[in-house]
C-alpha cells in the first residue's frame, strides 16, 4: 500500500462505582429500563449535582497506571449538544484541565515494543442508550431511550494518532483493558459496555508527516470489531483517494452485518460543542500527598508482573505475556506456583487445558472448577512420576466434573504411571515380537519406526506405562543392550 495509516483510540471506560457520579442512582446494569433515574441525573430544572469522589480517586489511578500526570487542579466543562439520549442537552465533562495528561503504556505487537502516547485521562458522565427497532441507526425505524445509563461515571482515554495499524490499535486497547482490570477500577466487559473504543482514521502518503482528513466510528464494542472495522475503513479511504476522491471528516457506524462503514453526520470540532465551565461543581484540588497515597495503592501492574515472571521463573515473553493479560489469572498462576507447583508447567496448564475449558464452558478463571490448589497438587504429581503427563489430562478431566483431590482421581481410577522396568519389559517383548517390519525398519536405520512400537507399549499399558522409561528400555532392547 502507498499510504499509511494513522490511528488513534478515544476509550470510554465506565467505572465500577455503586452510584452515579453526580447522584445517589444504581449503576447497576440490565435493570428495568428507566428505573434508576432522578431529578439530578435527568436534568430536570432546580437541581444541583454533587461529585462521587470515589469517581475521581479512580480516574486518578488510572492516571498513574498510565504513566500520566496529575492536575492537581482540575475542573468539570459543560460538552454543548443535542441528541435524544442526553437529557439535559450538555454533557457534564472535562475540556481544558483534565484530571490526568501526558501519559504513555507500551505495546507489544508480533515482539515488536512500542510507546503509544495518551493526551489526556478525564471524567464525564455517560449519555443515555437508545434502543434501536432494527439492528443498527440505519436501518432502524424508530428507536427509544433508556436513561439508567445517564450519569453513569466514565473516564474516557485519549491517545495520541500513534497506532498504524489495526493490530497495534488492538494491543493498546487490550493493554488499556489489562490496567483497568488490575487496579479495580473498570468490570471492562465489553459486552455490556463498560468498555468501548471511539476510532479515529486517517491515510497519508508513506513519508508524509501531515496528517491526512480523519473519519471516526464510534462505540465500538469488541477487540474483533475494533480491527474490522480499522481495517475496512482504510481500504474504503485508499480506494477513494486512489479515484482522486478526497476524504470526509464525519462520524461513520460499522455495520457488523454487512461488514462495513457507513456514514453517520459530519464530524464535530471542539468548537462546535461551544464548551463552558460548569457553574454547578467546584473545582476538583487534589495535593500531591494524596497523588501519592492513590500511587501507593496501586497493585503490581501487568508490565512490572510480567519482567517478574521473566525473571523470577523463567517464563518466555510470550508465556509471561499470556499469564499477566489479565489479573485473575496471573493471580491464578502465583496461587499454582506457591502451592508449589512448577513454573513453566503451572504456566503450560493455565494457558491450555485450563483455558480451553473455560472458553468451551463459557466460565471466567475466577469460576473455574478446578483451583489453584488442585491443580498444583495435579501437576506435583506429575513431577513425582506417579502419573504421565498423558494421565494428568485424564485426571484433570475428572477434576473438571469433581471436587475430589487429584490423589483420589489417580487412586480411584487406578492411573497409577508404570514405573516398574521389568513389567515394561514384558509388554516390550511382546511389542517387538508382534511388530518385526518395524523392529526391521529400526535396525536398518529408520530410528524414527521407533515411534510405532512406543506407541504400542502406550496402548497394552492403557497409557499407565512412564514414557521415558519406555524410550529408554525399548532402545535398548531394539540396540541389543539388554
Amino acid at each position: 500500500m502507498k499510504y499509511e495509516a494513522v490511528i488513534g483510540l478515544e476509550i470510554h471506560s465506565e467505572l465500577k462505582t455503586a452510584t452515579k457520579i453526580f447522584c445517589g442512582c444504581a449503576t447497576t446494569f440490565g435493570a428495568e429500563q428507566n428505573t434508576h433515574t432522578c431529578p439530578v441525573c435527568l436534568g430536570l430544572p432546580g437541581v444541583l449535582p454533587t461529585v462521587n469522589r470515589r469517581v475521581v480517586e479512580f480516574a486518578i489511578k488510572a492516571g498513574l497506571a498510565t504513566n500520566c500526570k496529575i492536575n492537581k487542579y482540575s475542573k468539570f466543562d459543560r460538552k454543548n449538544y443535542y441528541y435524544p439520549d442526553l437529557p439535559k442537552n450538555w454533557q457534564t465533562s472535562q475540556y481544558d484541565l483534565p484530571i490526568a495528561y501526558e501519559g504513555h503504556v507500551e505495546i507489544d505487537v508480533d515482539g515488536a515494543k512500542k510507546i503509544v502516547r495518551l493526551t489526556r485521562i478525564h471524567m464525564e458522565e455517560d449519555a443515555g442508550k437508545l434502543v434501536h427497532s432494527g439492528t443498527t441507526i440505519k436501518d432502524s425505524s424508530s428507536s427509544n431511550v433508556d436513561y439508567n445509563r445517564t450519569g453513569v461515571p466514565l473516564i474516557e482515554i485519549v491517545s495520541e494518532p500513534d497506532m498504524h495499524s489495526a493490530a497495534e490499535a488492538r494491543a493498546y486497547m487490550e493493554k488499556i483493558k489489562s490496567i483497568l482490570e488490575y487496579i479495580d477500577v473498570s468490570n471492562c466487559r465489553m459486552e455490556e459496555g463498560n468498555l468501548r473504543a471511539d476510532i479515529n482514521v486517517s491515510l497519508r502518503p508513506i513519508g508524509s508527516d501531515k496528517l491526512g482528513t480523519r473519519t471516526e466510528m464510534k462505540n465500538i464494542n469488541s477487540f474483533k470489531a475494533l480491527e474490522d472495522a480499522i481495517n475496512y475503513e482504510i481500504e474504503r479511504q485508499a480506494e477513494v483517494l486512489d479515484d482522486g476522491g478526497t476524504i470526509i471528516q464525519e462520524t461513520r457506524t460499522w455495520n457488523p452485518e454487512r461488514g462495513i462503514t457507513q456514514s453517520m453526520r459530519s464530524k464535530e470540532d471542539a468548537h462546535d460543542y461551544r464548551y463552558m465551565p460548569e457553574p454547578d461543581l467546584p473545582p476538583i484540588v487534589t495535593t500531591d500527598e494524596e497523588i501519592e497515597a492513590f500511587r501507593k495503592s496501586l497493585p503490581e501492574l501487568p508490565d512490572a508482573r510480567r519482567q517478574r515472571l521473566i525473571k523470577n521463573f523463567g517464563l518466555s515473553e510470550y508465556d509471561a505475556g499470556i499469564i499477566t493479560s489479565s489479573r485473575a489469572m496471573a493471580e491464578y498462576f502465583d496461587a499454582v506456583v506457591n502451592f508449589g507447583a512448577d513454573a513453566k508447567t503451572a504456566a503450560n496448564w493455565i494457558m491450555g487445558d485450563l483455558s480451553k475449558n473455560l472458553n468451551a464452558d463459557g466460565l471466567t478463571i475466577e469460576n473455574s472448577p478446578v483451583d489453584a490448589k488442585r491443580l498444583a497438587e495435579m501437576i506435583q504429581l506429575i513431577a513425582k512420576g506417579t502419573i504421565s503427563g498423558k494421565i494428568a489430562k485424564t485426571v484433570f478431566a475428572e477434576m473438571w466434573k469433581s471436587s475430589d483431590s487429584p490423589a483420589q482421581i489417580v487412586k480411584a481410577k487406578g492411573l497409577v504411571q508404570i514405573t516398574d522396568s521389568s513389567a515394561i519389559e514384558g509388554v516390550i517383548d511382546e511389542v517387538i515380537a508382534k511388530n518385526p517390519k518395524a523392529v526391521e525398519e529400526y535396525r536398518g536405520g529408520k530410528k524414527k519406526a521407533v515411534g510405532a512400537l512406543v506407541g504400542q507399549v502406550m496402548k497394552l499399558t492403557r497409557g499407565k506405562a512412564n514414557p521415558q522409561l519406555v524410550n529408554q528400555l525399548l532402545a535398548k532392547k531394539l540396540d541389543g543392550e539388554l
